[in-house]
């Protein structure tokens, strides 16, 4: 570890020597202000970097404005360190620790890692303000994408698409659930739905006709907004991953109505299917009803409901549901909304149809992702978000799973 730092040391004095600049020649002491005017150099001014072999001076020149007043570092920009005290290198090591954990764990693994010594405020700033940068850079291309301003994505077909959608709260700050009813009437909120989907391909299935999902074809998107914004932000996600090319296009998703609202306006046309275990949760939830404290009661009752469910006979399912008179008046309204759910859901319970077709029946995928994007950082003990910041880990943590993270940095380099 001392030769790893004496190396590191001996690395920045030459990154130092580098980074001088000298008195620009006769012919470029002018430069472009935003202002619309010409600032002209004046002098050299040197300033101190945090880079990823430890502090560095850099020197160069500092142009002013007479119009305006503002003075320009036009080297800061061409190095990305403008109105920043750590290099691109830097930033980068914090927003890959910052989306992966905690930040002060990550704090500590910058430390032990890489031998630099950074503030836990720092890794959460710079963390957030690169999540920021790609939080915008996506509005960018909704907005787009809502003004059917969409660039054609080529390549060969892919055989079976696949869109899945879920929700899941994450503990915020006081001030972002005010006016918000919490689950438990009289209760306030305590958290915000967050609202993920991911797309995937198949183009194959196994020997016994179950599909088989595409090795490493997941990618993911989501924020806390509202449905009618994150259905814009799933159709792009579905675009650039080839909607268009798509032979079989499908949508998977609980019975919540914000997920069939959103693919009957984005993905018409496309199969939709109500996750098979999700229903039959339902059952689970009225056989307990009907017969509590009673496993024998309720597995018996459920092998003669559930059958009707797998082989995908809902309207026979509603009329057994109908048949008995329930104890209660609370039991008969459970019963009635349950049927509702089935009825309105009858279309994308064919399950045996989805079988003939070698397609998934279930969400596991998004289920997965709601633990893998969203739990294993925004859900840890003791942590409270604002919807901003939240939204800036999302977006980078989306971004990394995604494999992505490599291309935002040469987008940055490259412009």
């Amino acid at each position: 570890m001392a030769l790893r730092s004496a190396l590191h040391k001996a690395g920045a004095a030459c990154l130092s020597k580098l980074l001088q600049r000298d008195s620009p020649a006769p012919d470029e002491r002018k430069h472009a202000c935003p202002c619309g005017q010409t600032a002209r150099y004046r002098e050299l001014r040197s300033r101190r970097i945090l880079t990823v072999l430890g502090e560095v001076e850099i020197t160069r020149p500092w142009f002013l404005c007479s119009d305006c007043g503002e003075g320009q570092f036009p080297f800061d920009t061409e190095l990305d360190v403008e109105r920043k005290d750590l290099s691109p290198g830097v930033r980068r090591m914090l927003a890959m620790v910052g989306a992966e954990a905690p930040f002060d764990h990550g704090r500590r693994q910058i430390e032990l890692l890489a031998g630099l010594a950074i503030t836990t405020k720092a890794v959460e700033r710079t963390a957030e303000s690169i999540g920021e940068d790609l939080v915008r850079r996506e509005k960018d291309a909704i907005d787009q994408a809502v003004q059917l301003n969409l660039p054609g994505v080529t390549g060969p077909p892919v055989p079976i698409l696949y869109i899945e959608m879920d929700g899941t709260g994450i503990p915020v700050v006081k001030k972002e659930t005010l006016g918000r009813a919490g689950k438990i009437d009289g209760q306030p909120a305590h958290t915000r739905e967050v609202k993920l989907g991911c797309v995937f391909t198949q183009s194959a299935w196994d020997k016994k006709g179950y599909p088989i999902r595409d090795s490493d074809s997941t990618t993911y998107t989501g924020a806390i907004e509202t449905a009618d914004e994150f259905g814009k932000r799933i159709y792009l996600e579905a675009w650039n991953r080839g909607w268009e090319r798509a032979v079989k296009r499908v949508v998977i998703g609980d019975g919540a109505e914000w997920i069939w609202n959103i693919a009957d306006t984005h993905f018409p046309g496309a199969i939709q299917i109500v996750d098979l275990y999700h229903a039959r949760q339902h059952l689970w939830d009225i056989a307990r009803r009907l017969h509590p404290y009673d496993p024998t009661g309720q597995q018996r009752w459920l092998d003669i409901h559930k059958p009707k469910l797998d082989e995908g006979k809902i309207e026979e399912l509603a009329d057994l549901l109908r048949a008995p008179t329930p104890a209660t008046p609370e039991l008969a309204e459970l019963i009635r909304i349950e049927i509702g759910y089935f009825e309105r859901n009858k279309a994308r319970m064919r399950y045996p149809d989805f079988r003939n077709q070698h397609l998934f029946a279930g969400s596991g995928v998004i289920e997965a992702g709601c633990r893998t994007v969203i739990g294993q950082r925004l859900k840890q003990s003791g942590m409270f978000w604002t919807v901003r910041g939240a939204n800036d880990i999302i977006a980078l943590r989306c971004c990394h799973l995604n494999g992505r993270f490599e291309d935002y940095w040469e987008g940055r380099r490259a412009a």
